[in-house]
């Protein structure tokens, strides 16, 4: 799947949020700042064309769908940005947040217990 601009990822957010619906649905979803409607309805028209929303027509309105699971697709980023920025490498990102301080000494070992329970 190709990956999304910022204003689509915020627009996908809505679009989870929401599970399906209208164009206005998804602007009562959105996280601030809301984007104006037409800025909206042609950042969707986007994300349908790349594959991660579908639509039906209802009327004269369109409702949409998400195709790809906000979990499927936080896997697919987080895999894509490890490989990117930490050299494939999940020790390096941990080792990263630790050295900046963001990730606490109780937050590692609870880390730990997770990889150790499996």
């Amino acid at each position: 799947m190709e990956k999304l601009t910022q204003q689509e990822e915020a627009a996908m957010l809505a679009i989870w949020k929401a599970g399906k619906g209208l164009v206005k649905d998804f602007l009562e979803a959105h996280a601030a700042p809301v984007p104006p409607y037409t800025t909206l309805a042609s950042t969707i028209k986007n994300l349908e064309k790349k594959g991660y929303v579908e639509s039906r027509k209802i009327g004269n309105v369109y409702e949409y769908t998400p195709v790809i699971v906000e979990e499927e697709y936080k896997k697919r980023f987080m895999h894509g940005f490890v490989k990117d920025y930490f050299e494939n490498s999940y020790k390096e990102l941990v080792t990263f947040f630790a050295k900046e301080k963001n990730i606490s000494p109780e937050e590692l070992k609870e880390i730990i217990r997770m990889i150790e329970k499996g």
